[in-house]
């Protein structure tokens, strides 16, 4: 396919990532690319390339479609051979389990995401309209509930509730409780999209020339997730906070006046809160395994900011 861009370096770098992203734990991983996201844009602040953020932040060492992805499906694996209490599991470091093949099978993923990532690049209708990054976790994801998982895509309730009554979060299945309710979600959604709005706004209006600043909230929003492990529940925001800077950041096409961008990028944000709500209860809270609510809402709602600014403009 022309475009496709698979080299040894990077096939190399993905199993390595998926190994490492298994061995540390999804989580972890996660939020060792949120750290990573942060490096980067001091590169770019500092006058430098690019190049630590495509290949390193996003890239085959910390992208979240090789290190995270490959943690997730190693917990699947793992959850489905009985060496993990719940393959939904992406807090635990796998490499505790003392089980080498958990840590192969994340480094299998991590190769499997390095090539479909590539795959979507190539493609014209898909590689510049959506995140191709996101897209590919839920691609792995789904991937792995297939093939390790016995619950299938969507389910079924532990009290037998059909209908749509069995998508409702209970006691036992469950995202973020203290974040479920629709309230709760539509506030975070608009307060931390509008936060991650303004940032990329005022980021880019200072370093027009480095158009990734504006992935700032979502590098604190990947480091936050790290509180989670020593259960200190903060919300889990990465997709409000890439959505709601995309969002701004594409609208700057259509008006620079900053006040509607921020207005427009938090409701990018409230459309990902409410969207990643959506996507816990159909296939992750009755599951087995782990497929993120996150990155379920970020792909398609970053194809409709990038179509619905072009369609305005």
């Amino acid at each position: 396919m022309e475009g496709l861009s698979i080299t040894m370096m990077g096939v190399m770098g993905a199993l390595a990532g998926g190994f490492v992203g298994a061995a540390f734990g999804a989580l972890l991983a996660f939020v060792f690319t949120g750290f990573a996201i942060l490096a980067g844009i001091g590169v770019l602040l500092s006058g430098g390339a690019g190049d630590f953020l495509t290949q390193v932040a996003f890239g085959s060492f910390f992208g979240p479609h090789i290190s995270f992805a490959g943690g997730v499906a190693a917990a699947a694996y793992a959850g489905g051979k009985g060496y993990l209490e719940s393959g939904r599991d992406i807090v635990t470091p796998l490499a505790s389990l003392g089980k080498p093949d958990v840590l192969f099978v994340g480094a299998g993923f991590g190769l499997f995401g390095y090539l479909v990532q590539s795959l979507l690049l190539a493609m014209p209708s898909i590689g510049t309209n959506t995140d191709g990054i996101a897209l590919t976790v839920v691609i792995s994801a789904v991937t792995a509930r297939l093939v390790f998982g016995k619950t299938g895509l969507v389910g079924t309730h532990s009290e037998g509730v059909t209908g749509w009554a069995k998508f409702k979060p209970t006691k036992t299945h469950a995202w973020l409780p203290y974040q479920d309710g629709w309230a709760m979600t539509t506030a975070i959604g608009f307060g931390v999209g509008g936060m991650s709005a303004w940032a990329a706004v005022e980021m880019l209006a200072a370093y027009p020339e480095a158009p990734a600043v504006i992935f700032l909230g979502f590098a604190i929003s990947a480091i936050s997730v790290l509180c989670l492990g020593f259960n200190m529940f903060v919300p889990v925001t990465h997709h409000i906070t890439a959505v709601s800077a995309v969002t701004a950041a594409q609208f700057m096409v259509v008006t620079q006046n900053q006040v509607v961008l921020v207005l427009v990028g938090a409701l990018g944000g409230l459309a990902a809160a409410l969207l990643g709500q959506c996507f816990s209860r159909f296939w992750l809270i009755r599951g087995d395994s782990h497929i993120d609510p996150p990155a379920s809402a970020i792909w398609p709602l970053t194809t409709a900011a990038i179509l619905l600014a072009t369609a305005i403009n």
